[in-house]
Order: C-alpha cells, then structure tokens, then sequence
C-alpha cells in the first residue's frame, strides 16, 4: 500500500512539472509564523468576522484536509503550531483550485496568501487568495489523530515524530532552553566556555569503557572521551580560574532508560573553590532554572511531586548504606560486604572493595527521590578527588541524586600529584586485571599537575538526564534527537 501511494505521487510530481510547476522551489516569502497570526488577530475577530484588507503569508505542512466540492478546509502545521487555512474554487480560479485539489496531500509543504477570519465555530482561519506547493512528500504520514507510539519508529525516525506528536516537538525545544539557561548562568558568573578534544590518546575522568577509533596519519588508536575532565584541570593548572565545557562524551556501554553510550555533559571547574562551593552552584543554578521554566519550585515527574525548595537533603553515603543494607562500607571486611550483595542477588565480577562499594549503592540508589546530595564517597571509587580533610577513607565528593537517578557529580579536586600517582597505580592494576572500565595511567596529566593546580572544585552534570526530570520523560532516549539505535536495512530512494 505504502509502495503503491510513493508510486502515485511520483507520477503526480511528474505530471506538475508538465504543468510548469516546480514541486521543489527555492524559497518562499513569509510575513507571518502560525503563532504571529494567531498572536495577531485571535483576540481581534470575533467568530464570522473577517478582516479582508489584511494580508498575511503563511507556510507549512498539511496535516488535514476536508473537501467539501468547491471549498476545502486544511491546516498547515509549522515551528510555532498550526493554523487553518480556507480555499475556495471562485476565489483563486478552477484551475489554481483543480490543482490544489488534486495535488496537494496530506504530508506536503505549501504557502499560502490571503487574509485572516474567523470561521463559525471560531477558528482563526486564512482565507487562500493564492498558494504555492513548496514540497511534495513521496510517503503517508502516520494517522494525525492517533499520533506516533511505536518507540522503535519515534527513536530511528525522529523526524516522524516531530511530525506527529507536537509534545515531543515542544520537549526539544525545552531541552534547548535549558543548555541556553545554563551557558547563561555559567557566563554571568564569569565561566569562560572552551572546547577541548574529543579524540584521546589516554581516556580518564571516569570509569567507563572507550570506543576506540584509529587515526591513519599516526597509525595509532584513539579513544573517543568519556569526560572532558582531566582537559579542564589543565586549564586550571594553565592559569584559567573558572571554565566549563557543555558537549558530548561517548562510552561504551549499555542502553538503557537511563544510559546512552553518547550523551551530553556540562563539566564545570572552579579555582580556588571546594566540594561545598560546587553543592551550592549546583542548587543554585538547578533552583533557577526549575523556577525560570515552570515558576515554581514544585514539579511532577511520573506522577511523583518533586520539591525543589533550598536547601537540598544531605547525606553521607557511609550513613545512607548502613541505613539501608546494615553493612559498613568504611569498616567491615570484604566478606561482609560480599555476603550482602550476594544476600540481594548481586553478581560482582571484579571482587575488590570499591566495585562491592558501587555494587551495594546500586541497590539503594533507588530510594532517594527528592533532591540529595549524597556526601563523601570512599576512596577507592574516587580516585580524581581529593581526601577529605577529617577522614582520609572518603573523599570530598558529591553526586546529586533526583528520583534514583545521579544528576551531577562533584569534587574537590585532587591536586596532591604524588596521591594522585599512587591513585592511577591502583587503577592501572585493575585494568591489567581486567577492569576495562578503570581509568588509564595519563602520565601528561601528573606532569601538568607536578607543575602545580591550585585548589579546584569541579562539577559535572548530565543534560540529558536532567531534562529527563524537567519534561517528565521516563527514558533518556526521549530527550536525545537520534538515541543510538541498531541499523535497519532500509530502502533506498529512488529504488
């Protein structure tokens, strides 16, 4: 059906170039978005009214028709919304109105002069006194009424789905609101944004597994970044006091509600400054931007209530474990800790003490729904940040945690290079004993730290998580434009 439909209107594109008519122009002339027109004039007619000295341009695509023999109602959709459109057979002539009615589906761009009135029902409408096909669509779209709900068809065709589900539409432009509000926030506090690389030779900043490429001219492998943080400490070392980056990282890993192995970060550093200075940006920053976008601090995601209202909770992980599971993660054996993960069914591959720690945090990760900034992780699953100053078994480390789910992650930086040393020996031997996630040696790293990084807070927040909070979406590949997906052997066009 779908073939026989693409068929026709490739006849019916043939058929209008007979006719002298390009269904592809170059551009078009608007004077008004669907928005400006119903900004302009919903409030000035009343239904029945017409305002015929009034002319306006409009374009979009079609996404309804009703035929009614010599008039035909449609409605063209664009970036703004949708507005209706009227033509009629003794207005633009039997021939513009006989082309019209044949040749313009459902799926097409057209423009449209005319002027404004409102139908009886109300409706702000444009009168068509002329019109002009700006783009011929060879498929059917997907039934306007029903919208788009195969997830397989919304993430490998996210153009259908913009099409389709004006909400989806409006999450992405939520989405670029929220990376514009952060660049201004970071800015109006005197944030310089750069760009570092994305290609490594040496991958650190976090513990994930690299997608590895190779570059020809040096005949070596490269790493795509899992974190731009160990470029940014060289900024500080260089003598940059406050500088971010807002961009994409890739690691290799699994998809799932929550995880897409590429994904956008801001990373965030701070001379001069500690964990505590970063907590407070952090609400700071996430309080304005919840209050600048809904007006109030109150707001539900799945159906929960979540308060945004300062001061956020705070807890120590130490605290919240022991709590929880009944094990100390500072204190007891690793026997201990082994028994309760296997006790919930928790399947360890590499049993030394910080993936047991990780592994015992996924289990009640969970429970925390309200923002929390969950305090002093141990040493052994910190090794970029510095030891605390009243206990040397944690460091000063904070992730905050909305509805089980790690929004940022903080640090007072390390910046003691002999520590920092002996931290990349310890995870240079659990990469030799397979961790393929543990951190790499970056040797050019320690060099530029010996050189001297004065004491740094560094945050990191993920975008696409926290947009997931800010437009109630239950997965990460909702609020990706094109989630990496498995390929699909498609048609080509013109086969």
């Amino acid at each position: 059906m779908a073939d026989s439909i693409r068929q026709h209107r490739i006849q019916e594109i043939e058929e209008l170039r007979k006719l002298g008519i390009d269904p592809y122009p170059y551009r078009y002339e608007r004077t008004h978005s669907s928005r400006d027109a119903h900004n302009a004039f919903d409030d000035v007619l009343k239904a029945g009214e017409v305002l015929e000295n009034e002319k306006v341009s409009i374009a979009g695509r079609v996404m309804a028709l009703r035929k009614h023999g010599k008039s035909i109602f449609f409605v063209l959709q664009d970036a703004h919304g949708s507005i209706q459109a009227y033509i009629r057979k003794n207005v633009v002539g039997e021939d513009k109105f006989r082309i019209f009615d044949r040749y313009v589906n459902i799926g097409d761009h057209v423009g449209v002069q005319g002027f404004p009135f409102k139908s009886k029902t109300g409706e702000l409408t444009i009168f068509t006194e002329n019109f002009k096909i700006l783009c011929k669509s060879l498929r059917t779209l997907p039934e306007k009424w029903h919208g788009l709900k195969d997830k397989e068809i919304i993430y490998r065709q996210r153009y259908l789905d913009l099409i389709s589900n004006r909400e989806s539409f409006e999450r992405f432009i939520l989405r670029s609101k929220v990376i514009r509000f952060i660049r201004e926030f970071l800015d109006a506090r005197g944030f310089i944004e750069v760009e570092t690389p994305i290609l490594h030779s040496v991958t650190g900043g976090a513990n994930a597994r690299p997608f590895i490429t190779h570059i020809n001219v040096f005949d070596m492998d490269l790493y795509l970044r899992i974190a731009p943080e160990l470029h940014l400490k060289r900024l500080i070392v260089g003598g940059f006091e406050k500088v971010y980056e807002l961009g994409k990282n890739f690691r290799n890993e699994g998809i799932s509600y929550k995880h897409n192995p590429e994904f956008t970060s801001v990373e965030i550093y701070q001379a001069y400054a500690d964990y505590t200075d970063m907590m407070e940006l952090t609400e700071e920053m996430i309080v304005s931007l919840v209050q600048e976008i809904f007006g109030t601090l109150k707001v539900k995601y799945q159906n929960v209530e979540l308060d945004f209202t300062p001061p956020w909770r705070r807890i120590r992980m130490r605290d919240f474990i022991m709590e929880r599971l009944n094990v100390d993660i500072l204190e007891d054996p690793d026997e201990k800790l082994m028994q309760v993960l296997e006790d919930n069914g928790v399947e360890v591959e590499f049993r030394d003490r910080g993936h047991m720690i990780e592994k015992l945090w996924d289990l009640v990760e969970d429970e925390l729904t309200a923002p929390t900034f969950l305090l002093d992780h141990p040493v052994e699953i910190s090794p970029l940040a510095k030891r605390h100053r009243e206990d040397p078994r944690v460091t000063e480390r904070f992730e905050l945690i909305i509805f089980g789910r790690e929004i940022a992650n903080a640090f007072s930086e390390l910046n003691d290079p002999l520590d920092q040393f002996e931290r990349f020996k310890k995870q240079q031997a659990l990469r030799e004993a397979g961790d393929e996630e543990a951190q790499m040696f970056d040797r050019d790293f320690l060099r530029a730290l010996e050189y001297g990084m004065p004491p740094t807070g560094g945050l990191g927040i993920g975008i696409d998580r926290l947009v997931m909070i800010l437009t109630d979406s239950q997965s990460i590949r909702d609020v990706i434009l094109f989630p990496l997906v498995r390929p699909e052997s498609g048609e080509v066009v013109g086969e």
